[in-house]
């Protein structure tokens, strides 16, 4: 399942980058919000890594990264999610999706399924393993595994319909 799409890559010195930046933290600030109306919702579904995926994939690394450190740091000063503790976790695995979904979008040149599926288990698979370094703890390091598989599925199966959506924008 492919879609011809306009895939983006700003770089630093356009406005752009920064407008759509701004755009994509917000998602993150307001997706985050909507899922911790569930009980451990943003353990479950992952909400803070959606926008992040779509900002890398469809305009590139620099808007990726961006919304990838912004977006946790903002969350963690606005409404103390996520903690502070898991932070530099989280911060990792987003710039790790960053990197893999602009990767995908520029190898696959499309909106790809199988693109973004490679990118969410890269940076949950690298995360994971970076994360338990950092932790020394395997059953914290897999927690994503363990009980964010529906926020996994949300990623790919969201990720590739918004992707979809804004193929032609």
């Amino acid at each position: 399942m492919a879609t011809t799409a306009k895939l983006y890559s700003f770089n630093l010195s356009n406005t752009k980058t920064y407008l759509f930046a701004t755009a994509f933290v917000l998602g993150n600030l307001l997706l985050p919000q909507l899922a911790h109306l569930v009980p451990q919702g943003g353990l479950i579904l992952l909400p803070i890594y959606f926008f992040t995926l779509i900002a890398a994939y469809k305009y590139g690394l620099h808007v990726g990264l961006l919304t990838a450190v912004f977006s946790p740091l903002a969350n963690n000063l606005l409404f103390g999610m996520p903690p502070a503790a898991v932070l530099p976790a989280i911060i990792i695995k987003s710039v790790i999706l960053a990197f893999a979904a602009a990767m995908a979008a520029k190898h696959f040149g499309k909106v790809s399924f199988l693109g973004i599926l490679l990118a969410i288990v890269a940076y949950q698979v690298v995360g994971t393993g970076i994360e338990w370094a950092m932790t020394q703890s395997f059953f914290t390091a897999v927690q994503d595994f363990r009980i964010g598989i529906p926020g996994m599925l949300i990623q790919l199966v969201g990720g590739y319909f918004v992707l979809k959506a804004l193929a032609k924008v």
